[in-house]
């Protein structure tokens, strides 16, 4: 009974965001409340539940997703992103451009959500495109697809970051495990697959291609770089660092997510704004434009620890556990199965990861499971085959001019590889840790 209540509340959930166009943080609120009753819960320890499930959800995750919503906003309005790919393409030349534009998306993809990084490097690829007449999708797919593992794999992107919290994993290691996971993910999906797609006769639409922007106003390219990747090496080297001196209380200090993320925005507001000339007006405002843009992620983020709550409180996520214990499938696999199937139907990476992290939680909390591996393999199932529920298929169908078929061809083909080079990148890093 209690299994059929769970895909009940999983089945309203899909009608309320994808049929009802209901917003998916109150979603996620009626959702919680319908299945605390149906578990037969007293409606004032459901509403307490929700509020436990709010506050714990965001306690550890609003200074992490604020600070990287900031720095992203900041690279793509101070020009450093467009400094970073021109240095890319340059450096790779017009013979590898699908492998430079790969690196380019990848290193962007790092600091900036995937909608701003897709909105911003589309001009870039239409003008190489026009430029080098280069075949569009083999110019586009390589660098959509490291966007997209940037997104699904990396923190400190929401949904990553998200289960790095709920899983108690640390956040240096699942950065570096999931970069070597990474990269053979968008080699398949982006050059090598791209390759595929070159005979599709595919026209962008020209009100999309590049306006020139003057390079005499964009960030040096070592500021550019420092400012993008600084959590990246922050993260990787306190990571390091732990493992040297664990007794530190400096490094543990520097150590914390929410710390590597405040020294990071500090670092880039000096290189990219102060050191520019910038006022720290300019800067902050373009700060406040970023805490707008990141609310809404906020609230998804905090609907779905309501509903994981819920299944805490009610024992039903342990009862899945045990359930799912007892499968002859590995827990890593079940949690990419469940976030591939909650994505396929309900179309967000990032509520398909947050709600299977929910129902997989106790395997993680038994033990037996690395909690690192488990946030990539959830992750790497909230990629899988994207179609018609998913806003970013529609936006690569439009600024590629393309029909539904090829974008399934093209888009849809690549998120799925990526997602299953993910979950065997996960499997293999599984036997030997």
């Amino acid at each position: 009974m209690t299994l059929l209540i769970v895909i009940a509340s999983l089945g309203l959930l899909v009608l309320l965001i994808t049929y009802w166009k209901v917003n998916s943080f109150i979603s996620f609120l009626l959702v919680s409340i319908f299945a605390g009753v149906c578990f037969g819960l007293p409606l004032p320890d459901i509403a307490k539940s929700i509020q436990k499930g709010l506050g714990d959800t965001l306690g550890s995750l609003v200074v992490i997703l604020v600070l990287g919503a900031m720095l992203g906003k900041l690279v793509a309005a101070s020009g450093a992103a467009k400094q970073i790919s021109g240095t890319l393409i340059d450096l790779f030349g017009l013979k590898n451009i699908t492998w430079g534009l790969m690196l380019t998306g990848f290193v962007i993809g790092i600091p900036l959500f995937y909608n701003v990084g897709f909105v911003l490097m589309i001009p870039l690829i239409f003008s190489l495109v026009q430029q080098y007449k280069i075949p569009p999708l083999m110019a586009g797919v390589p660098m959509m697809a490291s966007l997209s593992v940037a997104h699904g794999f990396l923190p400190p992107h929401p949904s990553p970051a998200a289960l790095v919290a709920q899983f108690h994993a640390n956040m240096g290691e699942t950065l570096i495990l999931g970069i070597m996971v990474a990269i053979p993910a968008i080699i398949l999906a982006g050059p090598i697959f791209a390759k595929t797609l070159a005979h599709l006769p595919v026209k962008p639409l020209k009100s999309f291609a590049a306006a020139e922007v003057e390079e005499t106003n964009l960030p040096s390219k070592t500021a550019s770089f420092i400012a993008a990747l600084f959590p990246v090496f922050l993260l990787v080297g306190t990571t390091i660092a732990e493992v040297q001196m664990p007794d530190s209380s400096v490094v543990k200090f520097i150590a914390d997510p929410a710390m590597v993320m405040l020294v990071a925005i500090l670092v880039a507001t000096y290189v990219l704004g102060i050191r520019r000339g910038k006022k720290i007006e300019e800067v902050m405002n373009v700060y406040g434009e970023a805490v707008k843009e990141v609310a809404m992620i906020l609230l998804i983020i905090a609907g779905a620890g309501t509903l994981k709550e819920i299944l805490l409180i009610s024992g039903v996520s342990q009862e899945i556990a045990s359930y799912l214990g007892g499968l002859p499938i590995h827990p890593l696999v079940l949690g990419w199965m469940m976030a591939a199937i909650i994505r396929v139907c309900l179309g967000s990476a990032t509520i398909a990861g947050l709600t299977a992290a929910g129902m997989i939680y106790p395997l993680v909390a038994a033990g037996g499971v690395n909690a690192n591996l488990m946030v990539l393999s959830i992750g790497a199932g909230s990629l899988m085959f994207s179609h018609v529920n998913d806003t970013g298929f529609w936006l690569f169908k439009e600024y590629f001019n393309l029909t539904v078929k090829e974008t399934l061809r093209s888009w849809s083909l690549m998120e799925t590889i990526v997602s299953l080079t993910g979950l065997a990148g996960v499997m293999l890093l599984d036997q030997f840790l």
